[in-house]
């Protein structure tokens, strides 16, 4: 009965919390493993922990690659663990008694789907989600979703405000989306509105396909 009544308990805080629009990150335990090669929310959270922790000093990207690999493993000897550099259930159970996981560039990227694309539909706003990581991973553009997000001049919502404004649900799960690979776009570095948009540059290059309102380019 206690542990029915603890299960109802956590159901109706779930609930609340959606009611109230909060996100609640997912535990990188949840991962089971980590290594290089893996791109997902949770290895941007991992990343994130690892900084706070002083053991990552590079741009958030949401992939596992050699320097991710590098930080896990100093992490793992400071603390006593198999220092291979592959964050099992034990590193990850040990960062997230050390580090709390703060989504903060989850957060950033989902303001900045909603800022772009709210009236869009969700494979919309997904798009606009794979162009920030398609960036990321680009050698045209900073290595970072948070550089590439306020990158000057890049984004309308970052220039006028927009990006201050609440993400809903719908956003953050966009942006989540987006970090564990889902790319609409085939590749795709820039969009544009067509119907509103006045330069020539974006206008002249070719158009990959054609989302809601946005024109998707490289």
């Amino acid at each position: 009965m206690a542990g029915k009544r603890a299960g109802r308990v956590s159901m109706l805080l779930g609930a609340c919390a959606l009611t109230l629009g909060l996100t609640v990150a997912a535990p990188s335990a949840g991962a089971q493993k980590l290594e290089q090669g893996v791109r997902s929310e949770h290895v941007l959270q991992l990343q994130e922990q690892l900084s706070d922790l002083g053991y990552f000093d590079a741009g958030m990207t949401g992939y596992y690659g050699t320097i991710t690999k590098g930080a896990v493993r100093k992490f793992q000897q400071a603390q006593g663990l198999s220092a291979d550099g592959v964050a099992g259930p034990a590193t990850l159970n040990r960062l997230n008694k050390k580090a709390k996981a703060e989504g903060e560039t989850l957060r950033q990227l989902a303001k900045l789907i909603h800022g772009e694309a709210r009236g869009e539909s969700f494979e919309g706003q997904v798009a606009v989600g794979a162009v920030v990581m398609n960036r990321v991973h680009s050698n045209a553009f900073p290595s970072s979703i948070s550089k590439v997000i306020f990158q000057k001049g890049q984004f309308t919502a970052v220039d006028d405000g927009q990006f201050n404004t609440k993400p809903t649900q719908t956003s953050y799960r966009a942006a989540r989306k987006a970090l564990n690979g889902a790319d609409p776009t085939n590749g795709a570095l820039y969009y544009y509105n067509p119907k509103i948009a006045t330069s020539v540059w974006s206008k002249s290059r070719p158009t990959l396909l054609t989302i809601g309102q946005h024109d998707f380019t490289r």
